[in-house]
């Protein structure tokens, strides 16, 4: 960790630092330089005093961590009432992935009622050389506090180096919880996973609205946590087993929660955009919202959904659950095709593992058509409707 630090004697208040910051967090007030939160430590400040007024004081790092005490990739999998999300299956590949690369086992986490048993020996299909599993029916329900109770006694116990949580609704709020309980790092949306020999994760993530790809290392604390996207990862080949399942104790300890559920409701779940496989997307080439229905038409025609760019979502014209990309969903579909989508990487990175891409784009040099498979140079308000025509006619 480092501090920037301001010698007051020594400024000359030029104001130089203040100018050069991009993200608005200097600022002179009282005749002094002042910091607020928004500081990013991007030393900008350091390189534009003309005085040196400003420094970068890095913390003694005090804390260190036995690293061969910490053995083992764990992911957490997530259950529903349909069964295990598919998020876990696409971590329990990546885990034997890494886990290969240093010679450690995967362990998987299974938190739930009494169908967790059960649920368990579909996991050593796919590799896991041990299922943790906690049974009770008052875990059936998830409560923050009371995962993070049993998560917490079972990664102390099996003390793993790596720990894969999926980066749901309810992964991201509880990666967050169990890191703070060991007091460690934690990188959410990873995008890239990989292991040096030490057992150090090398985690990768977009940042600065994915203008930047960020690479991330937890190197002085155990376990290290990261959550991954639906989507993002191959699922795990199957195996045959060859793992044992653990069934482990729940106390009242780890039950105790401050939290009190009246009474659950369980939604009839809908297809989310992840797991489409056909997607038609507009961009920024739609003129108006009410244009939508032409794209619609097609993504009908083909028996699938229309999705958008965050440009779009942001005008309010779609739902954020409809949106691609990095601030939005992940997608494999097999086919995609985008309308008027000039494929900024930010959006690139959320759909390029889709089998097939179709880009309708009156630019010839849009990025879309780099990663595309098919490109169409022509007006979307022509090619869509003569696209849906064709459809429609193949299917009568």
């Amino acid at each position: 960790m480092a501090t920037l630090n301001f010698n007051q004697d020594q400024c000359i208040l030029c104001g130089q630092c203040v100018e050069k910051c991009p993200f608005g967090a200097l600022e002179i007030k009282d005749n002094k330089i002042e910091i607020n939160a928004s500081c990013k430590m991007c030393k900008l400040c350091v390189k534009s005093c003309p005085v040196q007024a400003v420094s970068l004081v890095e913390d003694e790092v005090k804390k260190t961590v036995d690293k061969d005490a910490w053995k083992g990739i764990m992911v957490f999998v997530e259950q529903e009432e349909s069964g295990i999300h598919p998020v876990a299956f696409e971590l329990i590949g990546k885990a034997r992935e890494l886990a290969a690369k240093i010679n450690h086992p995967v362990y998987a986490v299974l938190i739930g009622g009494e169908k967790a048993n059960e649920q368990a020996h579909t996991l050593l299909e796919y590799g896991v050389d041990k299922v943790f599993v906690y049974a009770d029916e008052k875990l059936a329900h998830f409560r923050g506090d009371v995962y993070t109770n049993v998560m917490e006694d079972c990664i102390k116990t099996v003390k793993p180096t790596v720990v894969l949580v999926g980066a749901t609704s309810l992964g991201r709020s509880l990666a967050p919880a169990c890191a703070t309980r060991f007091r460690t790092g934690l990188t959410a949306d990873c995008t890239v996973l990989d292991m040096k020999e030490n057992t150090d994760l090398v985690q990768i993530r977009p940042a600065f609205g994915g203008n930047i790809m960020a690479q991330i290392i937890t190197t002085n604390t155990r376990p290290q946590f990261a959550t991954v996207r639906y989507k993002v990862m191959n699922v795990a080949e199957k195996t045959a087993p060859n793992g044992e399942v653990v069934n482990c104790k729940v106390t009242d300890e780890m039950l105790k929660s401050g939290m009190e559920v009246i009474s659950t409701e369980i939604v009839e779940k809908t297809k989310g955009i992840e797991e489409e496989d056909v997607l038609v997307v507009a961009g920024r080439g739609v003129k108006k919202q009410e244009d939508l229905a032409m794209l619609q038409e097609l993504a009908d025609a083909l028996g699938g959904q229309l999705a958008t760019t965050r440009p779009l979502v942001e005008k309010g014209w779609n739902d954020v659950t409809k949106q691609i990309g990095l601030s939005g969903r992940t997608v494999k579909p097999k086919l995609i095709i985008t309308c008027g989508v000039s494929g900024a990487v930010q959006f690139a990175a959320g759909m390029d593992g889709a089998e097939c891409i179709v880009a309708i784009n009156t630019d010839k040099e849009a990025p879309i058509f780099k990663i595309a498979n098919y490109c169409i140079t022509e007006d979307l308000y022509s090619a869509v409707p003569a696209l849906t025509a064709a459809v429609q006619a193949k299917q009568q």
